[in-house]
């Protein structure tokens, strides 16, 4: 393991980090070219899709020990995309080892895992709380061996340019919240089908795999072959994809953690304030910086435990130690950018570093996958309850 870890920091210093302000500077497609190339090379390297079994070209690794590649390649902003181990295509995959049929792992997963197309999800929704993940207006309807799929999402993360989507649709609206709704693959260039745009976040629209998209869903009609699993088994599908991503995420932010607090410690070391006065001789931001090694430190032995739980007992039964790291590891990113944006000064506010874009991008940490405040009452009701507290009927 120790040696992966090794071949893939000198890969990522040596190839990947000096093409990071192309990429903070250009449009996906114009970096497209040079970073196939790259992927071509992580390829030949025998360093492809850790996270995936050797039968699909990867190298098997644990939930684990890929906890210790994502944080890796967490350091740049393209890390994850230049090896294919990143979202959402990796949930995709994930969900489709272990619940696709022949068919669809041949026509689907194969070329994901290969490469060769991407893919995005489609679940949250612009008219409907994204904090209640069982309240969705998007709908199946069953019409002899297809299914007709009317609705409106947004924030479907990598859409442009993906070749199709797993649509999160109400399929029994008359069932109980969690068997309403079925997960159905939808391509992408089906008639119904309209990438309304690229959504701006915070200033920046993205493009490519880098975006995200607003999609609307006019009578698309696909095969009821398209559907993953049995009908109605939608949210719990969603929660056994989350557990392992949650891992991914935090694992990828620790990352982005890590080289912040690189970039934070050798501008406070030498950027002085005045001849002979460098920055890190100010006590606050020796402060910050051991602040900022405490956290990170605490949150990556948290996560990891987590994995190994997740590993051991499932993802129901690590559920609050999942909730846990979502919204700790969220807090800590956020904490450890902003004191090294400060440290920064103006330079921090420009593209010159990834640290703005990254805060850009990565403020969301406290609001996908479940608002912090579902994740932190969720938990407390549960230790509250062992602790005999009864909750009033609804």
């Amino acid at each position: 393991m120790n040696e992966l870890l090794t071949s893939i920091r000198a890969f990522l210093d040596e190839r990947v980090i000096p093409l990071e302000r192309e990429f903070l500077s250009s449009p996906f497609a114009a970096m497209e070219p040079r970073l196939a190339a790259l992927r071509a090379e992580v390829r030949k390297r025998n360093l492809w899709a850790p996270h995936l079994p050797a039968a699909l070209g990867g190298r098997g690794l644990s939930l684990t020990d890929f906890a210790h590649v994502s944080a890796l390649l967490g350091e740049t902003p393209i890390g994850h995309y230049v090896f294919n181990c990143q979202a959402p295509d990796i949930g995709n995959c994930e969900l489709l080892i272990a619940h696709g049929t022949d068919e669809q792992k041949g026509r689907w997963l194969e070329p994901l895992a290969r490469g060769e197309i991407r893919s995005c999800f489609s679940m949250t929704e612009p008219e409907f709380a994204g904090s209640n993940p069982v309240w969705i207006g998007t709908t199946a309807t069953r019409e002899g061996d297809r299914y007709r799929v009317d609705g409106h999402k947004w924030f479907t993360s990598s859409a442009d340019g993906a070749a199709f989507t797993i649509v999160m649709a109400v399929t029994a609206a008359g069932a109980p919240p969690h068997e309403r709704a079925s997960q159905i693959i939808v391509p992408l260039d089906t008639p119904g089908v309209t990438h309304v745009r690229n959504i701006s976040v915070m200033g920046d629209t993205g493009s490519g795999y880098a975006s995200h998209a607003e999609l609307r869903f006019e009578s698309v009609r696909v095969p009821v072959a398209n559907r993953i699993g049995d009908e109605g088994a939608g949210f719990t599908l969603a929660q056994e994809r989350l557990g392992p991503g949650r891992i991914h995420h935090c694992m990828r932010w620790l990352g982005i953690c890590e080289r912040a607090f690189r970039l934070m410690c050798t501008r406070a070391a030498t950027r002085e304030l005045a001849p002979g006065e460098p920055l890190g001789a100010q006590q606050s931001v020796q402060h910050w910086i051991a602040e900022s090694r405490a956290e990170i430190d605490a949150a990556r032995l948290l996560v990891l435990d987590t994995a190994r739980q997740v590993e051991e007992q499932g993802s129901h039964a690590a559920r609050d130690r999942i909730s846990l790291i979502k919204f700790h590891v969220a807090g800590v990113l956020l904490r450890v950018l902003d004191r090294a944006i400060q440290v920064h000064g103006a330079l921090g506010m420009t593209d010159d570093t990834p640290l703005a874009y990254w805060y850009r991008h990565e403020r969301g940490a406290r609001i996908y996958d479940g608002p912090d405040e579902v994740h932190k009452n969720a938990v407390a009701r549960r230790i509250l309850k062992a602790h005999g507290m009864r909750s009033r009927e609804r």
